[in-house]
Parts: C-alpha cells; sequence; structure tokens
C-alpha cells in the first residue's frame, strides 16, 4: 500500500521520481503526488493528482525541474481520494514537506494540541497532522524536529521530509512501514520498495524500526531516535530490472502464472536430497536451537492474511498427516486481538509475500511476547518480517507485482512441503515414503508446465462464463484450501462472487443456490476421496448446475459426469494443490480480461497491506 520515492544529487529528478512511482503502481494507490526544489534558484513546485499516475504526468510540463525531490502514491486511509487528501503535505508556513505511509493512531489529540497553537488544516488526514507537528518543533534543525515529532506519534510511519529552510538533505525515518536507503554516486535516494530504486542503484540500506536517516548528496548517516549514531549494513536488491517488467506478456499477473515452473524450481534449489530421502533449509538449520524448538513442537500455530492463510490451510494438513503435530491456522488478524494459548514448546510460523503485512507482524509480536518461536516464510529479501523472526525461509519466487498472488502461492505451498518432509523424516517418515516425496517434486515444475502448455483450453472456457454473477468452488482434503484461492482469485480481479467450500459441505447450504445459471468448479483428481467428490458432481447435475471439473490426465469418466473439464497431471496428495491451482488461476485471469478489468490493479486493492 501507498508508495515513497525520494532523490538528492545533482540530476533533474522529475523523471526519476514518476519512474519510481510506476514500479510501486501495483501496490495499489488512488492518488498521487510530487514534489521538487532546484538548488540553483532556489524553486519549488508541487504538483498533486487523483487518480493514476498518468494523470500526474499530464500536469508535470517542462517548468517543473528540481535536483532534490519526494514523491507519493497513496490509497486512502483518512480521507476520501481528493487533491487536498493526496501527499505531498505542506505544514501550515509552507516550509516542510513530507510523504508518508502508515497509520498515525493518535492523531485526533495531536489534532487538538496543533490548534491550540493556531495551526489550521486543509485535509482529512492524519499526514497533515505530522507535518504540523515538525513545524510546531522546529527550531532551525529539521533533523531535531523530526525526532522531537515522531516521540509523540502513535502508530506506523515510512516519511520522507524536506525543510526549505535546510534544502541540502532529506530525511527519512519508519516504524512498521517499509523504507529503504539506496546508495548512489554524488546522489542518494530513499524508497518504500526496492523497485524504485533498482534502475538507479543495486545497493540499499534497510531501515529499521524507531531508525532515521539524514540524507545528503554524498552521504547518509543512520541513527535512532534516541540520537545513537548506527553502522548499518549495505546489502544488494536480489533481483533485477527485467524481473519488474511485463517482458512481452500483457499484464504482470499473467506473466507471474506463467513463471511458475521457474519460480517452483527456485523455491526447492539445493534445498532437496533425494540420496537421503529428505530437504535441507538452511535458513532453519543455521540457527539449531530454534530448528530443535520446531521439530520437538508439541503444536504449531500457521499465522497469515489472504492467499498465505490459504496456503497455511495447506500447510496444516501437510504437518498433521506426515509430521504428526497439531497445527492451527488463524488470521494474523485476529490472532493478535484474542489471547491465543502459548505453552513452551509452541511454534508460530508467519507466512507473508511482502514480508510487510501489519496484521501479520503484529500477530509476530504478539507471538514473541509470549515466548514462543517465531519463524518466517516470505518472499521478500530484507523485508520486516525476515529481520523480527527468530528464523525463516525465504521464497526465492522474484518480484510479484500483480495485485492478485499467484506464483508466492505455490512457492509458499512448495516450502511448507519441504518444512514438513524435513521434520517428517527426522520422526517417523520412512526412506522410502521420504524419496518418493523428494523425487515428485523434482519433476513437479514439468508437470506445472504441461498445463500451461494447455491455457488455450481454459481461456475458451472463461469465454462462456464472463458474464456469470456467481462462481461456487468446491474440493476435499490438500484442495479445499485451493478452491477457497480459486474463488478468491474470481473475486478479486473479475469482481464476480465466489465461494469456496469443501465439497461435502455444499449440502449444508450452498445447495439452495444452484441452478442452470450457476457454474460450479470441481476438483476432482484421482486421490483417495475421488468417489465421494465424484457423488458430489452428481448432486449438483441433478440439479441442473452446470459442472467445470479440474481432473486427472486420463479420467474418461469425469468427461461424461462434468459439461467442462480441465485435464492436468498427477501426482502425490500434498503437492497436488500446486497443480490443481494453475487452471483455477488462468481461469480468474481470463475471465477478467474477458471483461476488460485491469488484472494487475483490481479496484480497491494493495498489493502489500502495511496498515490494519
Amino acid at each position: 500500500m501507498c508508495g515513497i520515492v525520494g532523490y538528492i544529487g545533482k540530476k533533474d529528478c522529475v523523471r526519476f521520481l514518476v519512474d519510481g512511482l510506476k514500479r510501486v503502481e501495483y501496490r495499489g494507490y488512488d492518488s498521487a503526488g510530487i514534489f521538487v526544489y532546484r538548488e540553483k534558484d532556489k524553486r519549488s513546485t508541487l504538483v498533486k493528482n487523483v487518480g493514476k499516475i498518468a494523470e500526474l504526468e499530464k500536469s508535470i510540463d517542462s517548468s517543473v525541474v528540481g535536483n532534490i525531490g519526494i514523491a507519493h502514491t497513496r490509497w486512502a486511509t483518512h480521507g476520501e481520494p481528493n487533491h487536498d487528501n493526496s501527499h505531498p503535505h505542506v505544514s501550515n508556513n509552507g516550509s516542510i514537506y513530507l510523504v508518508h505511509n502508515g497509520i498515525i493512531e493518535n492523531y485526533t489529540s495531536l489534532k487538538k494540541k496543533l490548534e491550540k497553537h493556531g495551526f489550521s488544516f486543509y485535509s482529512e488526514t492524519d499526514t497533515e497532522i505530522l507535518v504540523n507537528l515538525i513545524q510546531l518543533h522546529y527550531t532551525g534543525d529539521i533533523e531535531k524536529a523530526v525526532k522531537e515529532a515522531l516521540l509523540e506519534v502513535k502508530g506506523t510511519y515510512g516519511i520522507g521530509v524536506f525543510s526549505l529552510n535546510e534544502p541540502d538533505k532529506l530525511i527519512a525515518a519508519r516504524l512498521g512501514s517499509p523504507l529503504l536507503i539506496g546508495i548512489g554516486k554524488n546522489e542518494n535516494y530513499f524508497a518504500s520498495d526496492p523497485a524504485s530504486v533498482v534502475k538507479k542503484t543495486a545497493e540499499v540500506v534497510y531501515m529499521q524500526d524507531r531508525e532515521i536517516a539524514v540524507i545528503t548528496k554524498e552521504s547518509v548517516v543512520h541513527k535512532t531516535l534516541d540520537d545513537e549514531v548506527l553502522k548499518k549494513n549495505i546489502e544488494t536488491i536480489a533481483f533485477e530490472l527485467s524481473d519488474i517488467e511485463k517482458s512481452g506478456y500483457d499484464h504482470f499477473m499473467l506473466k507471474e502464472i506463467f513463471e511458475q515452473p521457474k519460480t517452483i524450481t527456485d523455491s526447492m534449489r539445493g534445498r532437496l536430497l533425494l540420496e537421503e530421502g529428505t530437504t535441507k533449509l538452511g535458513g532453519l538449520s543455521e540457527h539449531p536451537e530454534i530448528y530443535r524448538a520446531l521439530i520437538n513442537a508439541e503444536k504449531i500455530y500457521i499465522v497469515a492474511c489472504g492467499t498465505s492463510w490459504h496456503s497455511a490451510l495447506i500447510g496444516e494438513y501437510m504437518l498433521e498427516e506426515y509430521a504428526k503435530i497439531p497445527v492451527e491456522v488463524e488470521y494474523a488478524s485476529e490472532f493478535r486481538y484474542r489471547d491465543p494459548i502459548i505453552t513452551p514448546k509452541t511454534v508460530v510460523i508467519a507466512i507473508s509475500q511482502s514480508g510487510e503485512t501489519a496484521d501479520t507482524l503484529a500477530a509476530i509480536k504478539e507471538a514473541k511476547r509470549k515466548g514462543a518461536v517465531v519463524i518466517g516464510i516470505c518472499n521478500v529479501v530484507g523485508s520486516t518480517i525476515s529481520k523480527e523472526t527468530d528464523a525463516g525461509v525465504y521464497l526465492h519466487a522474484g518480484p510479484e507485482i500483480g495485485v492478485a498472488s499467484t506464483k508466492a502461492f505455490t512457492s509458499q505451498v512448495i516450502v511448507l512441503a519441504l518444512i514438513t518432509i524435513d521434520i517428517a523424516r527426522r520422526k517417523n517418515l520412512s526412506f522410502r515414503q521420504g524419496y518418493k516425496m523428494v523425487k515428485e517434486l523434482k519433476i513437479l515444475p514439468s508437470l506445472a508446465e504441461s498445463i500451461l502448455e494447455n491455457s488455450n483450453t481454459i481461456k475458451e472456457i472463461a469465454k462462456k462464463f464472463s458474464s456469470a454473477r456467481n462462481f461456487l468452488y468446491l474440493g476435499r482434503g490438500y484442495n479445499f484450501p485451493v478452491a477457497l484461492e480459486g474463488a478468491l482469485k474470481l473475486k478479486e480481479i473479475s469482481y464476480i462472487h465466489a465461494e469456496g467450500y469443501p465439497a461435502a459441505e455444499m449440502k449444508h447450504g450452498p445447495i439452495a443456490l444452484i441452478d442452470e445459471n450457476m457454474p460450479v468448479i470441481f476438483i476432482a483428481i484421482k486421490d483417495t476421496i475421488y468417489d465421494k467428490v465424484v457423488t458430489n458432481i452428481k448432486e449438483v447435475k441433478a440439479r441442473n448446475g452446470v459442472v467445470i471439473s479440474i481432473a486427472s490426465y486420463g479420467d474418461d469418466e469425469i468427461d461424461k459426469i462434468s459439461d467442462y473439464v480441465i485435464k492436468i497431471p498427477d501426482t502425490t496428495n500434498l503437492l497436488s494443490p500446486v497443480l490443481t491451482v494453475i487452471p483455477l488461476q488462468l481461469l480468474a485471469y481470463y475471465i477478467a480480461v474477458e471483461k476488460r478489468f485491469n488484472v494487475d490493479m483490481p479496484r480497491n486493492l494493495a498489493k502489500s497491506v502495511t496498515v490494519e
């Protein structure tokens, strides 16, 4: 959610700032703005627009120039999308400019305080409160003013600040909202996402909570809010510019669906030990105490949101069946508030694609406060979750730009399978069973490739159902969570109402909805409960429902009871979600394209939800 970009150097930075905002369009936003300052003639310009960055570009003419600047894309939290609520915000005296991601929770009390000092407000935002609070504290030192203001703030923030009175520097600070510093030659940058700076530099410093950075053309000084000078490590961005471009695909989402054979491979790379019939995850084994706690856990909580929650449900099935550990899957937003029971042998696994999900981070803090060992599974190197957890595993799926998650989901399922096999082999899983699972993992990318090669079949089905108003997705066992994920994908990008259920639960309510206008998607692969699913299909057909089945290659019987069939290859039960979800991703994508919707940036959604 929201995006921040900043630059200080000798070059005109307008193009860099606009391009930097475009690189984070995928996060979701409803307005955008830019402020630039040119040192040689002390000229400053502020431009803001509601809507897409393309609209902002139209408002930027040749007169908008500067070698120092800050820019922002906003996703509304306080106040509707309009010009006054858009960022950057400026202080009452016109000297301080601010961009802000996050939420100031005590903005009401701070606003009353500022009003007593004669401040006026022109927006509905909490950000305008913060920029004026900085003005209140300003006595000639912008760094000090920012620190003193932030010490009064409750909530979360990633901010960039510029003062006309001290135009040789930018100030950046963070608490609970991602921010990084890009290191250049005679120029430096800050951003909320490495995608915004990767075209200019691969060298970055990731800021942590309660840190502030003073950025000039030649240097960056890192401190805590308590004024302790920090020595920070420079890290290298783990992806190339080409990874965040469409590379000939119509949409990022389609590119990422078709990348899955590669990302599945990458998530397993160096982690399969076929000759031992097991797996090895360096991010866990390098922390022996944490690793032992996971292996010997008496209970595991998995906390996540959205698509990650669906992969967590699959992880529950895996860990309970093979590792024999009781698992409870929780929405991270609920876990943090419900006083969960944590014992000395409880382990919490937190899953997040971005590694910045606010509710998941809060759940991590609650788990650690109660004494749990916390393990992270995330995709973004250097993200907050990777820093806050005791140990963890990266997905190595590469940047996921499409708002509707695809390749991250399949990589999460793979990583959960790797963890499961590792634990199970140390307990009661035989070499023969482990060898078979690892062998199935090795061929999984080629099986995924074969599904993608038949995408035209799915495209034709999508054309027939793009005008449907409701869908029902049904699956059992490991594929019940896939039914949930398929329904979510359709809702996210096509705005069609869809529900996912365990197939047997259909009789307990949803069956009342079935008629000739209701498409019902069954995941009906040849697994241990195939016959039960076939019975459920017949129940739908008896009520004139339209059946679309995801079925196994060679299953001719399913053709007789289904209206449409999408065939996929077989694999072992615990890995089947990696294959069954791909047709559902494609179906959602092609339906949304048929309806002419913006697949990569669906309405009201944000890629990384960094506010509660």
